[in-house]
């Protein structure tokens, strides 16, 4: 890989603060921590990474501190241990332990997309360092997993091979490919700019070793991991809950979101103009939402 790529690859928006790493029993992990206050944790989804933060953060930074790593989903740099757990269990453990590492305690996790399916798991399962939950256009125990909308499935199928899944890749270096609905097209309601899109393509295209954790974390992914979270969850979460949903979403259902929020008896905000990725499409409703939300 060309040092130019390479350093399109590891670029993070100055805005997220500097890069720090911390070690975690399945590998290095990179984070940026901006701001102080009361914590927030942003959980991204697959073949992103914390540059869809880079919009919030600057605008909650004053009154949070913001937390973005960049998990083993595709678009990360630093690869994991190669028998590193990267089940939906094995991802979740992760960002427990990742609490753990950095002592973080009362925090709000913000889930977006399969970041948001992550998060169902961390709250059911690792609730310990859990001050609030935010799900934020993601899987419902209405949704497979991948998403049926958008033709997301694919990429679990072929994630069965490496050079299936490196084929299926491919297309990405088209920049008209970006967006199509079953990559980027139906998450960004407007296009992502080149620079940052090469952070998310880049390391997935060109590094075989993040190819291989995000086919272990893609090829793992199930139904049966969120629908067993929300069980417990909608059983006994004893945290506030918000489902902050893209009003217009086009994988993750709107309604799908009312009838979860109802069973957990959470409060739901949909954010008008946006798709799924509502960080990017609307930051600033987005930072007013959880300001107002906080001080409830």
């Amino acid at each position: 890989m060309s040092s130019r790529v390479a350093d399109l690859a590891r670029w993070r928006d100055p805005r997220l603060g500097q890069p720090r790493e911390v070690e975690l029993p399945a590998g290095t992990v990179r984070y940026h921590d901006q701001g102080s206050g009361p914590v927030i944790v942003f959980v991204h989804g697959y073949l992103v990474n914390a540059n869809l933060w880079r919009k919030l953060v600057p605008l909650l930074a004053d009154r949070f501190r913001c937390i973005t790593p960049d998990l083993p989903l595709g678009a990360h740099t630093e690869p994991m241990r190669r028998d590193a757990d990267l089940t939906p269990v094995g991802i979740a453990q992760l960002i427990s332990d990742l609490l753990d590492a950095l002592d973080l305690r009362e925090v709000t996790l913000f889930g977006n997309d399969s970041g948001g399916a992550y998060s169902q798991l961390v709250a059911a399962d690792h609730r310990e360092r859990l001050g609030r939950l935010v799900l934020s256009s993601c899987e419902t125990p209405e949704s497979s997993w991948p998403p049926t909308p958008g033709g997301f499935g694919l990429l679990k199928v072929t994630a069965a091979h490496p050079l299936s899944c490196l084929a299926l890749y491919q297309v990405l270096r088209l920049r008209r490919s970006w967006r199509w609905h079953n990559t980027y097209g139906w998450l960004a309601r407007r296009p992502i700019e080149p620079t940052v899109m090469g952070s998310y393509v880049r390391p997935v295209l060109e590094r075989p070793e993040i190819r291989h954790d995000g086919r272990k974390a893609i090829g793992a992914v199930s139904a049966r991991y969120t629908r067993r979270a929300a069980e417990r969850l909608t059983a006994g979460f004893d945290r506030p809950v918000l489902l902050a949903w893209a009003a217009e979403d086009r994988v993750f259902p709107l309604a799908h979101a009312e009838r979860y929020a109802w069973a957990l008896g959470a409060e739901l905000r949909a954010i008008p103009d946006s798709y799924t990725y509502i960080a990017e499409d609307q930051p600033e409703l987005t930072a007013a939402l959880l300001r107002d939300w906080r001080q409830s």
